[in-house]
């Protein structure tokens, strides 16, 4: 499981741009909050060799899944708490969930830097609701 800034980084299956390079298929992890994106690790090797060799021979579009075998993506969907699928509606219910059930716990040891670390995920993870929720 991987965390960002304070919330849990959720499994997705996506495409992302180094410089003019498109690696299409590259299992990810991405924060529903600030939305940093990273590629998981149990990938990273194969990612950075096929763009090493794509920026060298001026690709713009490569896939990695060709490369990325059953056991990297069984250990990638292992470590991830939720994965995006096409519901960003349920994605951001589970992460408002899991913020409130920590916010609890941060109220019982009485940390009141956790509580408002977590104030601000909420606010920011109910804007996303509330801006979705229009959309639909």
């Amino acid at each position: 499981m991987g965390f960002c800034c304070g919330a849990t980084m959720v499994g997705a299956v996506g495409t992302l741009r180094q410089g003019s390079t498109l690696v299409h298929n590259a299992p990810l992890l991405y924060c529903p909050v600030c939305h940093h994106v990273e590629v998981h690790h149990t990938v990273q090797e194969e990612f950075d060799l096929l763009l090493e060799i794509a920026q060298g021979d001026d690709t713009q579009h490569v896939n990695l899944k060709e490369h990325v075998d059953e056991y990297m993506i069984a250990e990638w969907k292992e470590s991830c708490t939720s994965f995006q699928q096409g519901q960003p509606e349920s994605i951001l219910r589970e992460q408002i969930d899991m913020a409130l059930d920590l916010m609890g716990v941060a109220k019982q040891l009485q940390d009141e830097e956790w509580k408002k670390a977590l104030k601000g995920r909420l606010q920011v993870l109910g804007e996303r609701f509330n801006q979705l929720q229009k959309t639909c």
